[in-house]
């Protein structure tokens, strides 16, 4: 009798304590404890999750590059800032962005901003200055994050017509080490701003400031060039041979005051919205602007500066030193003629400045509100000032030649005429004289006497134009004949005609100084008359200084004396007359016109 092996654990083939033939029980089936599967879960959900991070990251750096991209695209400044609050806002979604530029004072120069419409911007009003919660990141420049800005003590508030914000996140832009300015971004699109909006917002800054540094040096490189090529030309102008068929220079501009050139050029490079050009005033120890350009140019113009340490150009007049102003309220205690009749801001004030002396002072100024001058600048203008000033006295010198070269000439034109002409005029007359004697009386003899009268008038003419010849052009007369001279010269413009003048005898350093006085006034008030009166074609003017008498006579042909009326002038033309013993005679002249005679003793 057989019998089976007992069953046991090493014998089962299915649960524990199963024989291998007998079947399992019905719906029992393979299963996995449930804590295993809920970590697996888990796991999966976070593995998506790390995924949806890294795809947000990934686009948040594309953006970021973009941005970059987007700063980097131009180099012209006013644009650039515009492309920084553009890209930042997009970055990280704001509502509302701005970029404020710090001037130097501590307070905002510029304010970029968008996401506003006009007609809210209109509403409220000036631009931020830099107070308050701006202010803040101003005196301590590191990043600001907040959820609302109402719960910031540091926030002073919106004014009235500001659209309400919330979420603020500024952060500085640092240009070479320096805060150029602070990117200012509001109202979060998720609510509020994270911590990986403001590493994204530095980097987007850091990348703004280096694309700021290159504009800088692309509108100093640009203006730098712009200064050498006013300088050329300048230099080009004052230069060139004049040629008086074509009153042009090489590049075609018509050719005028050298000193208004300069202060056009300097309007132009500048960038400025008034310049002028002071210079000594000749007349007092005092400056006197010469030139003015540009904004109120005309109120300016001939306007006096003192010459005085007090004021800005009569500072730099003395010192020879340029200098920068950022406004009026930066003076420290001199005055500025501009800052007393033009509502200006900065300034460039630069000395004209020559080998041996100054001779002037070049001013550049801008408005209030606009942008300060920089260093650069100043630096510039002062090169391209001093070049100015070299070529003005390279211009002068040639002047100075070619004036020497033309004394000289009418020199040997003076001594031609004195020693040719005259000389053979008094042969003819000499020659005249004799003949004279041996003719009768009559037609002939009659003749002869009125060529020799001719000759005499012609020769006296002729030492009239032989002196007019040596007088040095420009200098102040000083003998009898060039004082009376200057007087013609003076009147001629209203004649409208060049009157004649001759001169007979010794009169240099035999006149008292009150004759020679009573003499010009004569002299001036007669062709004044001429002038205003007569409607003379031409005058003759002939002071005959004799042995015993001093007689000056004015011929016009004009029309004639007209009725009595009021003669005020001709009456103390008399009296001086009568003062010295002498006579006044007006009288008709020919067929037509008047004969002034002023005579008086010799004493």
């Amino acid at each position: 009798m057989s019998s089976a092996p007992p069953a046991g654990p090493d014998r089962q083939a299915g649960r524990p304590g199963t024989a291998p033939d007998q079947p399992l029980p019905a719906g029992t089936g393979l299963t996995f404890p449930d804590l295993p599967r809920l970590e697996l879960d888990q796991l999966l959900g976070q593995l998506v999750e790390r995924a949806q991070e890294v795809q947000v990251t990934q686009g948040r750096l594309r953006g970021l590059l973009k941005a970059n991209q987007v700063i980097s695209s131009d180099l012209a400044l006013p644009v650039l800032l515009r492309h920084i609050v553009e890209a930042a806002r997009d970055l990280i979604g704001a509502r509302y962005a701005a970029v404020g530029v710090i001037a130097p004072d501590g307070h905002l120069a510029e304010f970029i901003h968008i996401g506003m419409a006009a007609e809210v911007v209109a509403g409220i009003g000036d631009l931020p200055q830099g107070k308050g919660l701006l202010g803040a990141l101003i005196e301590n420049p590191e990043p600001i994050r907040l959820r609302r800005i109402s719960d910031d003590p540091r926030s002073s508030g919106f004014p009235d017509g500001h659209p309400p914000m919330d979420s603020f996140l500024g952060v500085p832009i640092r240009v070479r080490g320096e805060v150029y300015g602070n990117l200012y971004l509001c109202e979060s699109t998720r609510g509020e701003f994270s911590s990986e909006d403001v590493a994204l917002i530095q980097a987007l800054a850091t990348t703004a400031g280096m694309a700021i540094d290159n504009s800088r040096l692309f509108d100093a490189a640009r203006n730098r060039h712009e200064w050498l090529q006013a300088s050329a030309a300048i230099t080009r102008r004052l230069l060139a041979v004049p040629d008086p068929a074509d009153p042009t220079d090489a590049a075609g501009e018509a050719v005028g005051d050298p000193l208004q050139f300069i202060a056009e050029r300097s309007l132009a490079v500048a960038h400025a919205d008034l310049v002028t050009v002071v210079l000594p005033d000749g007349n007092s120890d005092d400056l006197r602007i010469e030139i003015a350009v540009g904004t109120g140019a005309d109120d300016f113009r001939g306007r006096r500066v003192p010459l005085s340490a007090g004021t800005l150009s009569g500072q730099v007049f003395v010192s020879g030193i340029p200098q920068r102003v950022s406004g009026p309220d930066n003076l420290q205690g001199r005055t500025s003629i501009t800052s007393r009749m033009l509502d200006v801001g900065p300034m460039l004030v630069m000395p004209l400045l020559g080998p041996k002396r100054t001779h002037g002072v070049l001013t550049a100024v801008r408005v209030r509100g606009r942008a300060e001058f920089t260093a650069d600048d100043l630096d510039t203008a002062t090169v391209f000032a001093n070049q100015a000033s070299l070529a003005l006295e390279l211009a002068e010198s040639r002047r100075e030649q070619q004036r020497a070269t033309m004394l000289d000439e009418r020199d040997r034109i003076a001594a031609d005429l004195h020693d040719h002409v005259i000389q053979r005029l008094f042969a003819s007359g000499l020659t005249l004289q004799s003949v004279l004697g041996g003719l009768p009386a009559g037609k002939a003899h009659d003749r002869v006497q009125a060529t020799i009268g001719d000759l005499d008038d012609t020769i006296s003419q002729v030492r009239t134009t032989i002196f007019g010849l040596q007088q040095v052009v420009g200098a102040a007369p000083s003998g009898v004949r060039a004082r009376l001279l200057d007087v013609v010269a003076d009147v001629a413009p209203m004649l409208g005609f060049e009157p004649t003048v001759r001169f007979s005898g010794l009169l240099e350093n035999t006149l008292s100084d009150d004759v020679v006085a009573d003499l010009l006034a004569v002299l001036r008030e007669a062709l004044t008359n001429i002038a205003r009166h007569a409607h003379a074609r031409s005058a003759e003017v002939d002071l005959v200084s004799g042995p015993d008498r001093l007689t000056l006579d004015i011929r016009d042909t004009g029309v004639g004396i007209g009725p009595t009326g009021r003669r005020s002038g001709l009456a103390n033309l008399r009296r001086r007359a009568e003062l010295r013993g002498g006579t006044f005679t007006l009288a008709p002249y020919e067929t037509q016109g008047t004969w002034l005679s002023w005579s008086i003793p010799h004493r």
